[in-house]
């Protein structure tokens, strides 16, 4: 009897893991100094963009991610060049890396299909965050700037179907 019981409460525990409706959300730390104000870009749905602003190839100064077709505020400063990618349909990012010192110097962000949008000088301390979760995606950002982008972190989750916004083009 007890056999069955322990025998069960494992089936339970591993169809869990496939149950509809299970949150599977990790955290990657915040690296940089983490001077300055505090940030957190969200919004609803899939990211469908990314761009981010560099100055003179060095630190990262502003990041603004698009869910389904509104962009967020920028957060930071519009200042130096603007890198940008646009996602397409069923691409998701699902590793950002880059180097980082008293700022963010570089950026790296990478998606499910092999694309990447490269913002910054590759100079400093490497860092790649990606999600604990194989079906997990880039979901929003946080981190502190003070004139640049000072600190960042990644906050993975996965999308459901219901909760993608849909994809409009004007």
């Amino acid at each position: 009897m007890i056999l069955m019981v322990v025998f069960a409460l494992l089936s339970v525990t591993a169809l869990a893991d496939e149950l509809p409706g299970r949150s599977y959300y990790s955290i990657s730390p915040h690296v940089g100094s983490g001077q300055g104000t505090s940030y957190s870009i969200t919004g609803s749905g899939r990211i469908t963009g990314v761009r981010v602003w560099e100055a003179y190839n060095n630190y990262i100064y502003g990041i603004q991610l698009r869910y389904g077709y509104q962009w967020t505020d920028v957060t930071g400063r519009e200042m130096g060049q603007m890198q940008e990618i646009e996602l397409f349909d069923n691409e998701a990012i699902v590793q950002l890396s880059g180097k980082y010192a008293h700022y963010i110097q570089s950026l790296v962000f990478t998606t499910n299909l092999g694309r990447s949008l490269y913002a910054g000088q590759p100079t400093g301390h490497s860092f790649n965050m990606y999600p604990n979760n194989e079906k997990g995606e880039l979901r929003f950002l946080s981190g502190r700037f003070r004139g640049a982008i000072t600190s960042i972190g990644a906050h993975w989750g996965v999308v459901s179907e219901t909760h993608q916004a849909p994809r409009k083009y004007y």
